[in-house]
């Protein structure tokens, strides 16, 4: 199976076959990728009498705050221990999650030192890869 692990602002390619991994390549992230626009759908215009236009659709509240940088899951798996709240403040390299995937607990650490946002995740919630766990700001 190949993964992309992000770590220290590094993103790794590695591959495991047969319980041994080969690293395929590194990157080095210049900027955090900015969140996706949620974008609301928008129902057909009714008419309406030309005197009175009809008001825009409000668009859908974001589940993520907008502002800061998203901690996702690097892999699909379970939360056994959330160790940060909202309002925390965090060091570099401080364990904020663990996940539990494969049989094996993995460390979710603070990529900066920063203030949590949001948690996204509870213990005991099953995650993909990919998913926000944790907004900082």
């Amino acid at each position: 199976m190949k993964y992309r692990v992000t770590l220290n602002d590094k993103i790794y390619e590695v591959e495991v076959e047969n319980g041994e991994a080969m690293l395929l390549d590194e990157y080095v992230l210049e900027a955090p990728a900015a969140p996706a626009p949620v974008v609301a759908p928008v129902a057909a215009p009714v008419a309406a009498p030309a005197a009175a236009p009809a008001a825009p659709a409000a668009p859908a509240a974001a589940p993520v705050a907008a502002a800061g940088e998203q901690i996702i899951c690097p892999m699909p798996g379970v939360i056994v221990k959330m160790n940060v709240k909202a309002g925390q403040a965090v060091k570099s390299g401080e364990v904020m999650a663990i996940l539990e995937a494969m049989k094996m607990e993995n460390e979710i650490m603070a990529p900066r030192d920063a203030t949590v946002v949001q948690v996204l995740v509870n213990q005991g919630d099953k995650v993909d890869t990919g998913a926000p766990l944790i907004v900082l700001g």
